[in-house]
């Protein structure tokens, strides 16, 4: 089975509209990084920067923070949920 990975919606316009997108084959955050980029052009450029998870992006593996495990090094697996998720910031 694939894993699953959800969208932001301010990234959506990059999937074709798709609040959740499947990647094949990968073992941690970078490889689905990667798998996203193949299949949707120009979204790493929007997720990463200098190689690494832009600071206002946090990322979840079944609801775990990765900045708490091995950052974009974090193990994925059959059937796991990522999530890309902007920080909302105001005041």
């Amino acid at each position: 089975m694939p894993i699953k990975v959800k969208i932001p919606g301010p990234l959506q316009k990059l999937t074709g509209d798709k609040p959740e997108v499947v990647c094949d084959n990968c073992k941690n955050i970078n490889d689905i990084i990667d798998s996203l980029d193949k299949q949707f052009p120009g979204i790493k450029d929007r997720l990463c920067e200098n190689g690494k998870v832009r600071r206002f992006v946090n990322v979840y593996v079944n609801g775990e923070d990765i900045r708490f495990g091995n950052g974009v090094d974090t193990a994925v697996k059959d059937n796991d949920e990522v999530s890309f998720i902007p920080a909302i910031a105001g005041g």
